[in-house]
């Protein structure tokens, strides 16, 4: 069981889920407690429960994103993208003391905290756990991780021996740092608006502040929208003072007031270095110790030495406890007003493990000879687009399988898949599956797409096909041996509706083509997964392919060279020629405005001139019958990509894309982005 909370409507739920296998470099615990961050996750409650005008005015970013998106998307597509996202739960909790069940490198049973969410059974990052001192009790150790994001709060406060420093905000976190500053041999000044928090400050030796001293430093650890935290931190500091911002408040910062005493105003990245690294939380690559002495698994083991020396208490902190079956009472309570502290979930000894569990009760197929479909990934394009898709299909929807048991069972019930499971032997063995969709992350594609025809399956591959051209021979060679097997991957531009329109002009006249494709991609982070060479291949290799696959459809000619230009790893131009005469320049850019257009494709040939905008503007110059042709929507064609492979299994027809044009593209997308 996991508890996952709905961002929509704020219903929090326990959730069925199958239990994971762990593998790569995560570790699978057993939970036994979980702590309640009654401060997060109160805020994720009333966000969710907050109206929609709320809602935008809490996250004002997020609205401009939106409103780019209607002037470029239109205004359905962009409704249908925000609504998916609300739809999308999330799995509440991060403060986690269980036993480690799998994991490379770790002995089964060992006790470990973690940032693990509130679930029976958990998968999380092997540097976002640390092992338990034998003399620290589970319910102490819970409070590892608030302990560490106080921690390393205070690392970017400095605090030296004699200084006064001055917590603001005694919740949880706040306490924690009022404990974790006098051991450092701070004196230490607690503030909060109630009474209670600050009288239990005290016993930690917390002091009142006498209105006049000037302090070395604030730790603002309080939640509010106000910046009067931000603006009395400032008045209290002397001349060069620290502030350091671990919670959330009102950033309208007062120049005077830091101009004139020259302070330091820092926020606090949660646990430490290495929290949101992919490199460090994915992949296991831990920061090497005399350059980041203190990382964020190094701050979990750093409060946990603490705790075994008696310098961090919690008892106190502990106000109620609840079994997990009764967990949806907890946050009742914690939104009820209900005066609160630590609140501890606590999970049977003995959860029931099981893989693969069943959703959806199994239902009669609208096509009994059609395709039985099962997919291999849970992530946002799969949810967002490739099962919506399967789903108007109206075929038989039988197993979604995830590394993470809580994607798996909520995506098999939003689309009324049979099955949830975190096995993928539970789809090769299969006998009823007989079409496998694999959307997830690009370095696994072509291993599990030979995995699916090695086990019989019909095999839709999100795209790119592969990363590599060792890859490719080896689904070759695997295709050869499994000739009666389609084979699909996701280029679905050519089955927009605009783009067959382009192609019956262009199909009409013959002759050779000149096509401009830009494509304002937008920046993405340098660190995202899909810029990593091995995880991704980078964004030429796994997002241009669409384009190139484009021009092969609208030319109708084999590609027979390709130059590339780089001017960053996700900015460059493919020069492509074709047997035929005919060229194309794809300009793929992650330098441009989000105001412009993000598709444009440009068709040059026999005086006329063919311009697709954003898959949902058509016009024509020169071009008989055509002046302007427009959708209520983008349709980029991806409902109809999926229907014509499901169609092709059903009826038994020819491949709606080649496997020879297949092949050659993702040959030559490789090297573009070799490039």
């Amino acid at each position: 069981m996991q508890i996952v909370q709905s961002i929509r409507n704020g219903k929090t739920e326990l959730l069925r889920v199958p239990s994971s296998l762990g593998g790569g470099n995560g570790l699978v615990v057993q939970s036994v407690l979980t702590l309640v961050s009654s401060g997060t996750e109160k805020m994720l409650l009333e966000f969710g429960r907050a109206g929609w005008l709320r809602k935008a005015r809490q996250q004002p970013d997020k609205v401009r994103m939106v409103i780019n998106k209607i002037g470029t998307d239109g205004l359905l597509p962009t409704i249908e993208s925000v609504r998916a996202k609300l739809e999308q739960p999330i799995a509440l909790g991060y403060c986690s003391v269980g036993v480690v069940r799998h994991g490379e490198g770790w002995e089964p049973g060992t006790r470990v905290a973690s940032n693990g969410s509130h679930g029976e059974l958990v998968r999380i990052p092997r540097n976002l756990a640390a092992t338990i001192p034998g003399n620290v009790s589970d319910a102490t150790a819970s409070f590892t991780v608030l302990a560490a994001i106080a921690l390393q709060g205070i690392r970017l406060l400095k605090p030296s021996l004699g200084e006064t420093m001055v917590v603001m905000g005694l919740g949880l976190i706040g306490q924690l740092a009022v404990q974790i500053l006098r051991a450092s041999g701070c004196r230490v000044v607690g503030l909060d608006p109630d009474p209670k928090r600050v009288a239990l400050a005290k016993e930690w030796g917390a002091e009142d502040w006498d209105g006049s001293t000037e302090v070395d430093g604030v730790l603002i650890a309080a939640a509010t929208q106000s910046s009067e935290p931000v603006s009395q931190a400032a008045k209290m500091c002397r001349k060069r003072g620290r502030i350091v911002l671990v919670g959330v408040t009102g950033l309208e910062l007062s120049r005077d007031d830091f101009y004139k005493k020259e302070l330091s105003f820092q926020v606090s990245c949660s646990y430490g270095p290495g929290r949101y690294d992919p490199f460090y939380e994915d992949r296991g690559i831990d920061y090497p110790k005399p350059y980041v002495r203190w990382t964020a698994q190094r701050n979990f083991e750093a409060v946990l030495q603490l705790m075994a020396e008696g310098k961090l208490v919690t008892e106190a902190l502990i106000t109620h406890r609840f079994p997990f079956d009764r967990a949806l009472e907890a946050y009742e309570m914690i939104t009820s007003g209900t005066p609160h502290l630590g609140v501890l979930l606590e999970y049977p000894d003995a959860p029931k493990i099981e893989t693969t569990i069943t959703v959806t009760p199994r239902r009669a197929s609208g096509k009994p000879s059609g395709a039985v479909v099962s997919f291999v990934g849970a992530g946002q394009y799969a949810t967002r687009v490739l099962m919506p898709a399967v789903k108007l299909a109206k075929v038989h929807l039988k197993t979604v399988c995830a590394s993470g048991g809580t994607s798996a069972a909520l995506a098999a019930r939003q689309f009324g898949f049979e099955q949830a499971s975190c096995d993928r032997a539970a789809v090769w063995n299969d006998q009823e599956t007989n079409a496998v969709f694999i959307a997830t992350r690009h370095d696994s594609h072509a291993r599990l797409a030979i995995e699916a025809l090695a086990a019989g399956k019909h095999v839709f591959v999100e795209k790119p096909l592969a990363l590599t051209n060792e890859d490719l021979d080896a689904l070759c060679l695997k295709l050869d041996e499994q000739p009666t097997l389609q084979l699909m991957v996701g280029f679905n531009r050519r089955f927009a509706p605009l783009v067959i329109e382009m192609q019956k002009h262009l199909t009409r006249t013959g002759g050779k083509k000149a096509i401009v494709i830009t494509v304002n991609a937008g920046a993405i982070p340098k660190e995202h997964w899909s810029q990593d060479p091995e995880l991704g291949g980078g964004r030429i290799a796994g997002e241009a392919c669409h384009f190139l696959d484009l021009a092969r459809f609208l030319t109708g000619s084999e590609i027979r060279g390709l130059q590339t230009t780089k001017a960053e790893e996700d900015t460059a131009s493919l020069q492509v020629q074709f047997a035929d005469g005919s060229f194309a320049t794809i300009l793929y850019l992650a330098n441009g405005s989000k105001k412009f257009p993000k598709e444009r494709v440009e068709v040059f040939y026999a005086g006329r001139i063919l311009q697709l905008d954003n898959f949902r503007v058509l016009r024509g110059f020169g071009v008989p019958g055509l002046t302007k042709k427009s959708l209520w929507k983008q349709d980029k064609g991806q409902e109809e990509c999926v229907r014509q492979f499901l169609d092709a299994i059903e009826k038994g027809n020819v491949a709606p894309i080649p496997v020879s044009e297949i092949l050659e593209v993702s040959r030559w997308i490789l090297k573009a982005a070799r490039g």
